[in-house]
């Protein structure tokens, strides 16, 4: 197949995206594909071989808002104009983050019927909003921490907040850009005093921000390719906090699979998993992320539908567990796109 990979892009993921893209375009061509890699931040111009090759790995911080200015101005639209993308057969999209991940590009690409990988339109925004998906969930019975939001033209004094901590979830409390993944922004906070730090980092990649009541236990991960759960991960990091740095800094997170659970309380967990992606109307792949309480309750925390492919990246590693090689599991992928194109294709077309 000649498959287009979207990656890169102006999003505070971008590192994860190009390390992800590079993965990925390495993987494609190990199949034998004819693979166009595009970093969409520069101009959507195809990237050299040898670019792709020696993309730096990344950095243990996401990118500052101001490193990210410089890649800013490129309208979403000129993409789909790009020559690259006029024959091939399926786009793989890996722009974690942004545009890439919150409908807009899937949008443009539906709108010239090119099929892509992962999830349409209202999957990947309803995904993105963790206010809108956590709403979701609770409305499908599906467990997730108690939260609220607070916007930034909100009262955000730190003693306004507190209150509103201390009333309604209580401390300790993740603090979340409501519309980011990657854990960018992330913060865990223990008292007031570590308030103003947190909203600080928080409101420098989003507007809202989401107060999600912490869940102390353990942290498990259900990857889905079409309509399979892979083998479920348990996820342990260095420090107690599954952040940015120890996602994407190797050694600092251990994942473990088989995991150490029974076996009702892992059909438990992986059901409620593709609940969860089933209900934000989510398909092709991704992965759920979940706590599971001391006394051995899930609570799902939310839905990716652009997992990373990096080597630290739990998708591949599922995937692996499952006897799937990274090359295959890229194909599959593509596969499942190009079916659920045709299929969307037909629906279209119908007559009662």
């Amino acid at each position: 197949m000649k498959i287009a990979v979207l990656m890169g892009g102006t999003s505070a993921e971008r590192d994860v995206s190009l390390a992800s893209g590079a993965g990925v375009v390495e993987g494609l061509r190990a199949a034998g594909h004819d693979v166009i890699p595009i970093d969409t931040a520069r101009g959507y111009e195809t990237l050299k071989g040898e670019d792709v090759k020696n993309i730096s790995g990344i950095k243990a911080e996401p990118p500052s808002v101001e490193e990210l200015q410089k890649y800013a101005g490129e309208l979403s639209i000129e993409a789909v104009k790009s020559p690259d993308l006029r024959d091939v057969d399926v786009v793989f999209i890996i722009l974690h983050g942004g545009s890439g991940e919150d409908g807009t590009i899937q949008a443009l690409l539906d709108l010239v019927n090119i099929p892509y990988t992962g999830s349409g339109v209202l999957g990947s925004a309803i995904a993105m909003n963790k206010q809108m998906a956590k709403n979701i969930f609770i409305a499908n019975e599906i467990p997730t921490p108690e939260f609220f939001v607070i916007d930034y033209e909100q009262n955000l004094s730190i003693d306004s907040v507190d209150k509103r901590i201390e009333s309604s979830i209580g401390y300790p409390v993740m603090i979340k850009p409501n519309n980011q993944g990657s854990s960018v922004g992330l913060s865990f906070v223990k008292s007031k005093d570590e308030l103003k730090r947190a909203l600080d980092v928080g409101l420098q990649y989003d507007n809202r921000l989401l107060f999600e009541k912490y869940i102390k236990g353990r942290e498990f991960t259900v990857s889905i390719l079409g309509d399979e759960v892979l083998p479920l991960f348990e996820v342990i990091p260095e420090s107690g906090l599954y952040d940015y740095e120890h996602k994407y800094t190797s050694g600092k997170t251990k994942y473990v699979c088989p995991v150490d659970l029974p076996a009702d309380l892992q059909e438990l967990i992986n059901s409620l998993g593709m609940k969860a992606f089933k209900a934000l109307d989510c398909t092709g792949f991704g992965r759920v992320d979940f706590r599971l309480s001391e006394t051995n309750k899930p609570y799902c925390l939310e839905v990716n539908t652009l997992p990373g492919m990096t080597k630290t990246s739990l998708v591949p590693k599922a995937a692996k567990a499952a006897g799937i090689e990274f090359p295959q599991l890229l194909e599959k992928i593509c596969g499942i796109a190009v079916d659920d194109y045709k299929r969307r294709r037909l629906k279209a077309g119908r007559k009662i």
